[in-house]
């Protein structure tokens, strides 16, 4: 174990170095990034104090708190638990171990989804996010959406707890409610954006993870079941019940998801499926819409009418008429109120319809 001798006047430049190589030899992924972190915490002082001051001594209290950090961190426990601090979209957020720790991949789902409704960016939007953990991506929603009012879902008492301190020291209590349930059991009404990244872990592969999320992140927020997909099963029928046409969804998923993700979405009934890449270039995100079913509200069928008039037939279409737009809206109005479920479902994904933008201007109505 490593260990500071007060004694020998330890300085905050000496630490840090001392730190990264004891971090390199436990496999930590970041050592001197790490090392910076701790030995800032411990001083009680922000990381630019290190560079301005290096040679400032570290006191008796300060080594016994790093003392302490970097037992825990070569044990391979991330920083932010440790600290239970974790920036997310500039957000500095709570953590604890009853919620996963959010990661930077997971902003690539809140940039799509602030794009898609930045025409409506003053609107008062219904915001839903299913499986919320901490809270974060809600949290980073209500704060880019400043009239929009969110409902955080989570299925860990603890974690919807946690959700619930981190929007109220953001500020969003006034603005957000927190349920504890199982998806939407427990809701009523319906969504303009629902968000979730939800577990997508095949069962057997949690073990093979890195340390710092095997051990670190609760299991019910990563095990996805055999296949990784048992969340977006429950979640194709979820959304179909809470985001009306007019709507949009935003889901993270894993790299190699896409795919079967992808089916299961359209076999329940959504379209406008779309996917996202991440920084790294790995498939993040998939968005989509409802589909018109017949089965509205007179509210919900005026909104689907005027939303439908926007949409743009392909010209490659063979079936469509080929002249103005009013006649094709109408072509495709009959066709949709007349074909059954799964002619619908083939109409509004077919080549016969434009891809529809995750852009929720597109298609709300006029």
């Amino acid at each position: 174990m490593m260990r500071f001798d007060a004694s020998a006047n330890v300085t905050r430049a000496a630490a840090v170095a001392a730190l990264r190589v004891a971090f390199i030899e436990s496999g930590v992924e970041n050592p001197s990034l790490d090392a910076r972190l701790l030995v800032a915490a411990a001083a009680g002082v922000e990381r630019e104090d290190l560079i301005r001051a290096p040679e400032q001594i570290l006191d008796e209290d300060a080594l016994a708190r790093l003392q302490a950090m970097v037992a825990r961190r070569r044990a391979r426990e991330p920083v932010s638990r440790i600290l239970e601090r974790r920036e997310f979209w500039g957000l500095s957020l709570k953590l604890s171990p009853a919620a996963l720790d959010p990661r930077g991949d997971t902003e690539t789902l809140v940039e799509a989804a602030i794009a898609a409704f930045a025409a409506r960016r003053e609107d008062r939007l219904r915001v839903l996010d299913l499986g919320a953990g901490s809270g974060a991506i809600l949290c980073a929603l209500l704060n880019a959406l400043p009239n929009a009012f969110g409902v955080a879902v989570e299925i860990s008492p603890a974690a919807a707890a946690l959700a619930g301190v981190n929007l109220a020291a953001l500020g969003f209590a006034e603005r957000s409610s927190v349920v504890a349930s199982r998806w939407d059991e427990a809701l009523a009404g319906r969504f303009d954006l629902a968000v979730s990244n939800p577990p997508y872990i095949a069962s057997l592969e949690i073990d093979r993870l890195a340390p710092e999320v095997r051990h670190y992140d609760p299991r019910i927020a990563l095990d996805g079941g055999p296949d990784g997909l048992d969340a977006y099963r429950a979640l194709g029928a979820a959304l179909r019940r809470r985001v009306p046409p007019g709507g949009a969804f935003f889901l993270e998923i894993g790299a190699d998801q896409a795919e079967p993700v992808l089916a299961i979405l359209a076999a329940a009934g959504l379209g406008g499926l779309t996917v996202t890449r991440d920084l790294a270039g790995l498939t993040r995100v998939i968005a989509g819409q409802a589909l018109y079913t017949g089965e509205l509200s007179p509210v919900e069928e005026a909104t689907w009418r005027n939303a439908k008039k926007r949409l743009v037939l392909m010209s490659e279409s063979s079936s469509a008429p080929k002249s103005g737009r009013k006649s094709r809206s109408r072509w495709l109005s009959r066709r949709l109120h007349s074909a059954s479920a799964t002619e619908r479902l083939r109409l509004t994904t077919s080549r016969e319809i434009s891809s529809v933008s995750n852009t929720l201007d597109h298609l709300a109505a006029s």
